[in-house]
């Protein structure tokens, strides 16, 4: 049947906007290009997470992943990580008010209760996706309960991280920061899709939210990479593996040989790293994300791995684009 009112623009968005209000329509873009360009960067986080657990420790080679919060972030992040990456239903929970709501997820066979204790008992990685008022009762909820271990993965901006850090008492945290700059297709590439997962196809989004060359009128602070970079190390001392060992994974995980014990630890301290049996410390990511280190140095100026960890982001997502 004819749609009569295909592109009718008295039927559209703008139509009744005033003047004023049409000024701020680039503001729905940009709450788009958050939400897209979040969850992707969270699953790619996830997917680096995920292949060097398997390396590391065979005898748990999957990660268990916890969702706090049921809202349109929360959703929008599980159902990108379930079709996006190798992540099981079973091994993702979501602590939601209102676990009633989620019965595709469950029928799919991802636990839905209400219960922040439970879940940052259970998760290696927690995704907090809950609104800022909501935020100081989360933290009081799960923060005796984290393993030192856990990766807290925050989308809640209006928190600045280091406060974040004091709710948590925890210093494995992850907190994107992003910048909006003038961009004149902004619109083009953020409002094509009203799902993420249905972005997440198109390679041209995929292309605008790969995080070290991000276009479409956002910009994610590299030092996010460091932060993520310096988790895989914390994963590999969690495990205790040496530092020969650690650097031999991650070279191989990027398919490089750029990672040296200099490229992580300041040149001062270095040298007590000369045995390769000895344990990297352990990394503060809210510091990573925070101070310039050795590694953000390292990833603004080294092209080769900026490339690499370039085509590893579109590589997690081109199955999902070509399926």
């Amino acid at each position: 049947m004819l749609d009569l009112t295909v592109n009718l623009t008295s039927l559209g968005f703008e139509a009744g906007l005033s003047e004023d209000e049409k000024e701020l329509v680039f503001l729905r873009s940009r709450s788009a290009g958050l939400t897209v360009s979040g969850c992707a960067h969270a699953v790619f986080a996830y997917k680096l997470l995920s292949l060097l657990r398997k390396k590391v420790n065979a005898a748990k080679a999957h990660l268990c992943v916890g969702v706090v919060g049921g809202g349109h972030m929360g959703k929008q992040l599980a159902t990108a990580l379930l079709r996006a990456s190798s992540l099981e239903p079973h091994h993702i929970n979501i602590s939601t008010r209102r676990p009633e709501t989620f019965g595709e997820y469950s029928n799919m066979g991802v636990e839905c209760y209400f219960d922040n204790i439970r879940l940052a008992k259970w998760a290696d990685v927690l995704f907090l996706c809950v609104l800022p008022s909501q935020l100081p009762q989360v933290c009081a909820d799960v923060r005796c309960h984290l393993s030192s271990d856990c990766l807290v993965y925050s989308f809640t901006s209006a928190v600045p991280l280091s406060r974040l850090a004091v709710l948590l008492d925890h210093s494995s945290v992850i907190k994107p920061q992003y910048e909006f700059v003038a961009c004149d297709d902004v619109n083009t590439i953020w409002l094509l899709h009203n799902q993420v997962t249905a972005a997440l196809k198109d390679t041209e989004v995929i292309s605008a939210s790969a995080p070290l060359s991000m276009n479409g009128g956002l910009f994610l602070d590299q030092r996010w990479v460091s932060a993520v970079l310096y988790s895989l190390l914390n994963m590999c001392t969690a495990q205790k593996l040496g530092s020969g060992k650690t650097l031999q994974l991650l070279n191989g995980l990027f398919e490089t040989n750029t990672f040296t014990y200099q490229s992580f630890v300041n040149s001062p301290s270095a040298s007590d790293l000369d045995n390769p049996d000895d344990l990297f410390p352990w990394i503060s990511l809210v510091d990573a994300q925070t101070k310039d280190t050795s590694l953000t140095d390292l990833v603004s100026r080294d092209k080769g791995l900026r490339d690499c960890i370039s085509v590893m982001h579109y590589n997690v997502f081109s199955n999902l684009a070509e399926g």
